[in-house]
């Protein structure tokens, strides 16, 4: 009964972990800036923390099933 809710967040972490690490990715091969206003070196590197970090929520809620 409890596996819905954790399946639901592991999805959605996974999911928008694995979105913004691409988008990241992609920007910052296309020299366009990720965040604007911000240094391009930090907001690559705080955009893919974010992202490892929520592909790494995604992954422990998914081994708790």
């Amino acid at each position: 009964m409890e596996s819905g809710p954790a399946i639901f967040a592991g999805v959605v972490f996974a999911l928008f972990g694995s979105g913004l690490l691409v988008w990241t990715v992609s920007r910052a091969r296309q020299g366009e800036p990720v965040a604007q206003g911000v240094s391009p070196v930090a907001s690559v590197t705080i955009a893919s923390l974010a992202s490892v970090i929520a592909l790494v929520l995604g992954v422990w809620c998914l081994t708790r099933v």
